[in-house]
C-alpha cells in the first residue's frame, strides 16, 4: 500500500514552500492578479497612441502572466502532492479560473496588435527602442494574423478557457483521484494493492503469472470506466476540432502545430519514417518472443527485461551519483547545478498516496525547476530522473539567460533537453559494461528506449491524427471505436509476433497525454534529435558542448526548428529520424547476435 504523504521524510519532498511560505501569500498574490487583469483593460483602444504606450502594454501583459503562472503552478503541485486533498483541489481549481480571467483580461491585445498592422507597429518600435525585446512575440502575431478573431470574440474564447480545458482536469480526477485498481498477485504469491507507481515493478516481473494478473487488473478497472472515459475524451477532440474551425485552421493538427511554427509534413514524415522501420521492431519482438520461449507474446510480456543482471535495485543516492557521472560530457557546471537539485529541494521523491503518477519538470519562472517523481528504485526510473533533470536544466539555462517572455520552451523543443541526458546515460552504461552479458541487458535496455518512446510515441501520434480526423469527418468516437481503431494500430506496430487482446484495445483510455493533442509526437521527433546531439557532444569535444549549452539559454526566443539548429540539428528534414532507425537496426542486430 502506497504511503500517506505525512510518512514521507522531508529530504524526499520538493521544497514548493518556498514558492509561498504562508499561503495568505498566495491569496495576496491572487488578489493582486486579479487587479492587474481588471487594470489591463486600460490600454485597450491605446496601442497605438505612441511606442511607450506599447512598450508598457506588453510590460504588464508580461507582469500579469509571470505572477498568474507562479499562483497555478504552486496550486497544481500542491494538488498533485495529493489529489484527494480537497483543499487542494479548490486551490487549483481558483487558479485555473483565474488564469482564465487573466485570458479574457488581456484578449484584447493580440486582435489590437493585428488590427495595428505591421508598418504601424514599426513605426512605434523606432519610438521605443525597449520593443525590439518583443520582436520575436510580435513576428509571431502578425504570422498567426489569419486565424486572430475580432476583440469580443477572443474575449468570449478566454472567458470559456476554464471549462474547455475541463476534460483534462476531468480525466485526471478518475485516473488518479478515484479510481482504485484493487490487489493483484505479488512475487511472494500474496495479494498487493495495485497503482499506477508499482504498475511497471509487475510488468518487469520474471513471474509469467504476476505479470497476467496485474495487467489483467489493471486494464479490468479501465474497462469498468470505458464509456465514461469515451465520452471524457471524445468531447476533449470535440474541443480541439471546433476550436480549430473557429480559427479557420484547415485541420486541428494545423492549429496544434502552429505555435511552433512546424509544417504539417513534419508530423505526417515521422509517422511514414517509422512505420517504413517496423520490419525492424517486428524482428525485435520475434527475438523477444524467442527469449521469453513463448508461442506467442502478449502484451504483459513486452516489459520484462530479457537479460538477468544482478543488483536491479538502485538507492535515490546512487541514482543521483551515477546521473553525475554520466553527465560529465556536459561540462563541470552543468553537473553541478544538477547535483545542487538534490539538496535544494528541486526533487519529489517517492510516491504516496493519492499523488499524481508518472513524472514531471515544472515551475513557473520565478520558482525552482521542480521534478514530481514516483521512484520505485529500478535502473528505468534513474533514467527518468536523468529525463527530467534535463528539463529542468534546461529552465535553469533559460530563466537565467532569457527575460520572461522567452523564459519558458516548446515542448518541441524541451523534449530534447530531457532525452539528449537519457542518451549519455545508456552511451556511459554501454562503454562501461562489465562483459558482454551486462552489454546484452544495456543494449536490451536501449532498445526499449527507442521502443517506448520512438516507436510507441509516434503510434500515439497516429492514433490522434486518427480520433481527429474521425470527428472532422463526422465519425463518433465511442468506446467501441476507439477501441478498434487502437487495436488496429496496436497490431500494425507490434506485428505478428504478438498477441493484441480485448484488453490492450482499451489503452487509450489511460494515456493523460491524450488530453494535449499532438503533443506526443514531440517525445520521437525529440528522441531523435537528441540522438543526433548526443552524438555531437561526445565527438565533437567543447564547441559542441558550447552549441548545446547556448541552445538550453535560448528559451523560447524563436520557433523551435531554428533553435534546433543552434546545436546542430535540422528537424525540417528527415535526416534526424533516419538516422535514429539506423542506429535502431544496428541495436537490434547486435542484441540478436549477442543474446543466440
Amino acid at each position: 500500500m502506497a504511503k500517506h504523504r505525512a510518512e514521507i521524510e522531508n529530504k524526499y519532498k520538493w521544497a514548493i514552500e518556498d514558492m509561498y511560505p504562508k499561503e495568505e501569500q498566495w491569496e495576496a498574490d491572487c488578489q493582486k492578479a486579479l487587479g492587474l487583469a481588471e487594470g489591463f483593460a486600460s490600454f485597450a483602444g491605446k496601442l497605438s497612441k505612441d511606442g511607450a504606450s506599447l512598450f508598457a502594454a506588453l510590460k504588464a501583459r508580461d507582469e500579469l502572466w509571470r505572477l498568474t503562472e507562479h499562483i497555478y503552478v504552486y496550486a497544481r503541485m500542491r494538488r498533485d502532492e495529493n489529489n484527494t486533498d480537497a483543499r487542494y483541489q479548490a486551490m487549483a481549481d481558483r487558479a485555473q479560473t483565474l488564469m482564465a480571467k487573466a485570458a479574457a483580461g488581456t484578449a484584447f491585445f493580440i486582435p489590437e496588435i493585428t488590427q495595428l498592422g505591421e508598418k504601424k507597429v514599426e513605426t512605434l518600435r523606432a519610438e521605443e527602442p525597449g520593443i525590439e525585446a518583443y520582436d520575436f512575440v510580435l513576428r509571431t502575431i502578425f504570422r498567426e494574423k489569419p486565424h486572430v478573431l475580432p476583440p469580443g470574440e477572443e474575449a468570449l474564447l478566454a472567458r470559456l478557457g476554464e471549462v474547455l480545458g475541463a476534460t483534462g482536469d476531468i480525466f485526471t480526477m478518475i485516473n488518479d483521484a478515484d479510481m482504485k485498481f484493487g490487489e493483484t498477485l505479488g512475487e511472494d504469491g500474496q495479494p498487493t494493492e495495485l497503482t499506477h507507481g508499482n504498475y511497471i515493478k509487475f510488468m518487469e516481473s520474471k513471474n509469467r503469472e504476476v505479470r497476467k494478473t496485474a495487467y489483467e487488473t489493471l486494464y479490468a478497472a479501465f474497462s469498468r470506466q470505458r464509456n465514461t472515459l469515451a465520452a471524457t475524451y471524445s468531447y476533449n477532440t470535440k474541443t480541439d476540432v471546433i476550436a480549430s474551425k473557429i480559427r479557420a485552421y484547415p485541420s486541428s493538427l494545423a492549429a496544434a502545430l502552429a505555435g511552433d511554427n512546424v509544417r504539417e509534413d513534419v508530423y505526417t514524415n515521422l509517422i511514414g519514417r517509422v512505420g517504413d522501420s517496423l520490419p525492424v521492431l517486428h524482428r525485435y519482438l520475434e527475438v523477444r518472443r524467442r527469449l521469453l520461449e513463448v508461442p506467442k507474446l502478449e502484451m504483459y510480456d513486452i516489459y520484462v527485461p530479457l537479460v538477468a543482471r544482478g543488483e536491479q535495485e538502485v538507492s535515490f543516492a546512487d541514482a543521483a551519483a551515477m546521473m553525475h557521472t554520466a553527465l560529465a560530457p556536459l561540462g563541470t557546471e552543468y553537473t553541478q547545478q544538477a547535483n545542487s537539485a538534490f539538496t535544494d529541494g528541486w526533487i519529489d521523491v517517492y510516491e504516496n498516496e493519492g499523488k499524481s503518477s508518472g513524472a514531471y519538470s515544472f515551475g513557473s519562472y520565478d520558482s525552482k525547476p521542480y521534478i514530481l517523481m514516483n521512484y520505485a528504485g529500478k535502473l528505468k526510473d534513474v533514467f527518468t530522473l536523468v529525463h527530467e533533470m534535463g528539463h529542468s536544466m534546461h529552465s535553469f539555462y533559460t530563466r537565467r539567460r532569457q527575460p520572461f517572455t522567452y523564459g519558458s520552451h516548446s515542448i518541441f523543443t524541451a523534449e530534447v533537453a530531457s532525452t539528449v541526458n537519457e542518451n549519455l546515460l545508456v552511451r556511459y552504461l554501454l562503454d562501461h559494461s562489465a562483459d558482454e552479458k551486462e552489454r546484452a541487458y544495456f543494449l536490451n535496455f536501449y532498445i526499449e528506449e527507442f521502443r517506448t518512446t520512438l516507436f510507441r510515441q509516434t503510434m500515439f501520434a497516429e492514433f490522434e491524427k486518427m480520433t481527429h480526423e474521425a470527428v472532422e469527418n463526422g465519425e463518433a468516437l465511442t468506446c467501441e471505436l476507439l477501441s478498434e481503431r487502437y487495436g488496429g494500430l496496436n497490431e500494425k506496430y507490434f506485428g505478428p509476433a504478438v498477441h493484441t487482446d480485448e484488453l490492450i484495445r482499451m489503452e487509450w483510455s489511460r494515456i493523460p497525454h491524450f488530453y494535449r493533442a499532438f503533443y506526443v509526437y514531440k517525445y520521437a521527433t525529440g528522441f531523435s534529435a537528441a540522438a543526433a546531439i548526443a552524438n555531437r557532444i561526445l565527438t565533437g569535444g567543447q564547441s559542441a558542448v558550447e552549441d548545446y549549452i547556448r541552445f538550453l539559454e535560448s528559451g523560447d526566443s524563436d520557433d523551435p526548428i531554428e533553435l534546433l539548429k543552434i546545436a546542430g540539428v535540422d528537424m525540417s528534414k528527415p535526416e534526424p529520424v533516419e538516422a535514429a532507425m539506423r542506429t535502431f537496426e544496428k541495436l537490434v542486430s547486435e542484441f540478436d547476435d549477442i543474446t543466440k
